[in-house]
C-alpha cells in the first residue's frame, strides 16, 4: 500500500509513505511562475510525483479554505492550485480522502504550530530527519504526518 500525504499550497509538499516498510519519500510542492511572475503549482510536476506505481494506493489531502484577510488574487491562485492537486489525483486514478488540519493535528496531539509538526515528523521518521530540519520544511513535515494519519486512521 502506498499513501500520498498532500499539504497543499505553494510551500506545501507531497509525501509518499509505504506503511508496510516504513519507507517515506518527501517532495516539495512543484511550482513555477505564471506569465505575470506569480508562483503557481506546476500540474505536470504534481502528475510526475503522483504517477501511480500500480497496486493499492490512497491520496490524503488536507482540506483547506480561504481565510479572512487574504487577497482575492492570492486566494484565486491558491484555489486553482488546490484544484490542480485534486485533478492530478483523479488523473492518476487515486482514491482521495480529505482531512481537515484540526482533525489530523488532533490525532497527533498537535496545535496549529508548524514547528511542532516538523518536530513530530522528525521523531516519527528519524531516518528522514534531514528532510524536516529547516524552518521552511514545515510543508514536508505536515505532508509526512498527513500520510501517517492516513495509515493510522484511514486504512
Amino acid at each position: 500500500m502506498l499513501i500520498y500525504g498532500i499539504d497543499p499550497g505553494f510551500t506545501g509538499a507531497i509525501a509518499l509513505y509505504w506503511p508496510d516498510t516504513g519507507k517515506l519519500e518527501v517532495h516539495d510542492m512543484p511550482v513555477m511562475k505564471n506569465p505575470k511572475g506569480k508562483t503557481i503549482i506546476n500540474p505536470h510536476g504534481v502528475l510526475d510525483i503522483l504517477a501511480n506505481e500500480g497496486g493499492k494506493s490512497l491520496a490524503v489531502i488536507e482540506s483547506v479554505a480561504a481565510r479572512p484577510g487574504q487577497g482575492v488574487s492570492s486566494v484565486f491562485r491558491f484555489g486553482e492550485g488546490y484544484g490542480h492537486l485534486q485533478m492530478a489525483c483523479a488523473a492518476c486514478k487515486l482514491p482521495l480522502q480529505y482531512v481537515t488540519p484540526a482533525t489530523w493535528k488532533r490525532h497527533f496531539g498537535l496545535t496549529s504550530s508548524k514547528g511542532l509538526s516538523r518536530g513530530l515528523a522528525m521523531q516519527r521518521f528519524p531516518d528522514q530527519a534531514q528532510n524536516f530540519s529547516r524552518v521552511k520544511d514545515d510543508g514536508r513535515g505536515e505532508a509526512a504526518l498527513i500520510s501517517l494519519y492516513g495509515a493510522e486512521k484511514l486504512i
